[in-house]
């Protein structure tokens, strides 16, 4: 699946790292954290890299609904049932900078946006009492949210909650304009050259170990999702987590809000024009990774939801995005701990990329230059903590027993058949957990054990890959890393 943003991409070069290359700042990862980081470094006269192991955007960015909104679900409620109204409201001032940022940055160099009122809708009586709660748990925070009932949607609902002027766009084409200013100011920006770790070393800079050599740094900003180093913990605090999205042509008449529903399953919804054509954009059906058998079916539902309310609808792009949910409720932005006071790292955004991502950049970015930002103090004060760790491992534990108890009862048992077209399955060899896959009539063998922490893979048919369900590290069917905590490929195996 490859999705409507990346296939519409316009162009952004890459540049050549030279041997043994040393920087001011290197910043792992060229989504909207990385390169928004790389280009606030820039700015101030950092000599900064931008070093992409896959190409620009190619995970969450190139993936995600593009939705600048602080309306963000029922994500204010959640936020207070764990932090004070203080903290709350510098979520809300931290997401109103990273939004006008960006926003202004559109603005100064010509790249289209749409302003557009968000609108979480409720067809349910404890839906409707969720939005009641979100709608007072905002005002706290201070956004000026509106309950009502009214929805310019083809199916009746109970109640909405609405904000007023936020925005959607095209992450793409964002990125590109990114990427120009920040070559402009002497950035380097490298695709194809991944970071497998730190090499220790006297030296008060950072060696970072990368499939092209050593490159060394002052600042290292991790931006990779989910941190691909171990020693701050954010693996142990974090749940990833999958959700799908389909673009449809749709002769309807579609609503021209953005809107995303409080009930389960999650309906996100909004327009998009790309090169001329109208699309509509259903997204939905998340779940933790590795925790469905039967991805394909996830997508597919979305799409028969749309065409059940928007007859005329024709699916034309499918994909699916992850995303991190934080033990906090809000995200971890600052110093790694142990990482020496030269490593950085951001993540645990729970689906709220867009303004959060640009938030967490201008405060690492201030952090790096010696700015003062105070609801930057007030809000990433919040540090991986051992209470978030024992929740996340409590959750975790279930997954690890669903393993252990699937593999010895037999469930994964030795077989020889092989699998149809788009399908794969982990079978057992001895002691060895196998992943056996067909993907576009070649059949692939892989040690279906995840480097990071010895996850047993499970295979996602929607995305032909192989998914961790403990911390999200993703493979190709024939065992290249995609993303996540792991830093390396699966081991291929011969029968």
């Amino acid at each position: 699946m490859r999705s409507l943003w990346l296939d519409t991409a316009p162009p952004i070069p890459s540049d050549a790292l030279q041997e043994k290359s040393a920087f001011d700042s290197v910043v792992v990862g060229a989504g909207l954290t990385g390169l928004t980081t790389a280009l606030l470094l820039a700015r101030a006269g950092h000599r900064v890299a931008v070093l992409e192991a896959r190409t620009t955007g190619a995970v969450t960015t190139g993936n995600t609904t593009a939705k600048l909104s602080l309306l963000q679900g029922t994500s204010m409620s959640t936020i207070l049932q764990h932090h004070d109204a203080e903290l709350a409201r510098a979520y809300v001032t931290g997401n109103r900078e990273g939004q006008s940022w960006l926003l202004r940055f559109c603005d100064e160099h010509g790249i289209a946006y749409e302003t557009r009122d968000a609108v979480d809708y409720a067809t349910t009586d404890t839906g409707a009492r969720r939005l009641v709660a979100e709608h007072e748990a905002c005002t706290t925070a201070g956004l000026a949210t509106e309950l009502g009932n009214a929805a310019t949607l083809p199916f009746p609902v109970r109640k909405t909650l609405r904000l007023k002027d936020q925005a959607q766009f095209h992450p793409l084409e964002v990125l590109a304009g990114l990427a120009a200013e920040f070559r402009r100011h002497g950035g380097v920006l490298v695709e194809g050259v991944r970071v497998r770790g730190v090499v220790k070393s006297d030296s008060p800079d950072v060696e970072l170990a990368t499939s092209a050599g050593p490159v060394t740094a002052s600042n290292v900003v991790l931006a990779t999702g989910i941190p691909i180093l171990d020693r701050g913990g954010y693996f142990a605090v974090l749940q990833p987590m999958r959700s799908y999205c389909v673009a449809l042509t749709v002769e309807d008449d579609v609503p021209e809000d953005m809107y995303l529903s409080t009930d389960s399953p999650t309906r996100s919804l909004r327009t998009a024009l790309v090169d001329g054509t109208n699309y509509l954009i259903v997204g939905g059906n998340g779940h933790k990774v590795g925790h469905s058998s039967n991805t394909r079916a996830k997508v597919d539902d979305l799409t028969r939801w749309a065409q059940e309310y928007f007859p005329t609808a024709r699916r034309a792009y499918a994909w699916s995005a992850q995303d991190y949910t934080p033990a906090a409720s809000v995200p971890y932005v600052g110093k790694v701990p142990a990482g020496g006071g030269h490593i950085y790292a951001a993540t645990g955004y729970n689906k709220w990329g867009m303004t959060n991502a640009v938030a967490a950049s201008l405060a690492l970015a201030g952090e790096i230059l010696g700015g003062n930002m105070p609801w930057a103090d007030t809000l990433y004060r919040t540090k991986v903590s051992p209470a978030d760790a024992l929740q996340t491992a409590q959750a975790n534990a279930v997954v690890g027993m669903e393993l252990v108890t699937g593999w010895l009862s037999g469930l994964a048992k030795s077989g020889t058949s092989t699998p149809g077209e788009g399908e794969g399955r982990v079978i057992r060899e001895g002691a060895r957990p196998i992943g056996i896959c067909t993907v576009d009539g070649v059949q692939h063998r892989v040690f279906a054990v995840c480097p990071h922490l010895k996850g047993i893979l499970s295979w996602n048919d929607a995305e032909r890959s192989w998914d961790c369900p403990l911390h999200g590290s993703r493979f190709t069917a024939d065992g290249t890393l995609l993303e996540g905590p792991s830093t390396s490929d699966l081991a291929t195996t011969r029968r």
